[in-house]
């Protein structure tokens, strides 16, 4: 499911979102001086374990990437996610990694 789904930069609300039918995914972020803040990602719940955080957080993370931004991932499932994804560990800001577990 996660190749079929188009995320987008909702920059007015300060998210990244994809849009499931009625329902609307999402990963939260606020621009800081000291780089880019995830504090909250929702998937609802007939798509929980289909990939869809997955998809959101990589094309974050690419973006912040892209943007020369370091990341504070306060919100679990996006620490969590780049916990498991060696890849994307020099993006987390060097306050957040202890938090992160990296």
């Amino acid at each position: 499911m996660s190749d079929e789904l188009d995320v987008v930069n909702n920059a007015e609300a300060g998210r990244f979102e994809v849009q499931l039918g009625e329902d609307v995914a999402f990963a939260e972020y606020r621009r800081l001086a000291s780089g880019i803040m995830f504090p909250h990602t929702e998937v609802p719940p007939a798509f929980e374990g289909k990939g869809v955080g997955s998809k959101i957080v990589r094309t974050a993370l690419e973006w912040a990437r892209t943007e020369g931004q370091k990341v504070m991932p306060t919100c679990p499932f996006v620490a969590g996610w780049i916990r498991k994804h060696p890849d994307y560990h020099d993006l987390v800001h060097e306050h957040y990694r202890k938090a992160v577990g990296i």
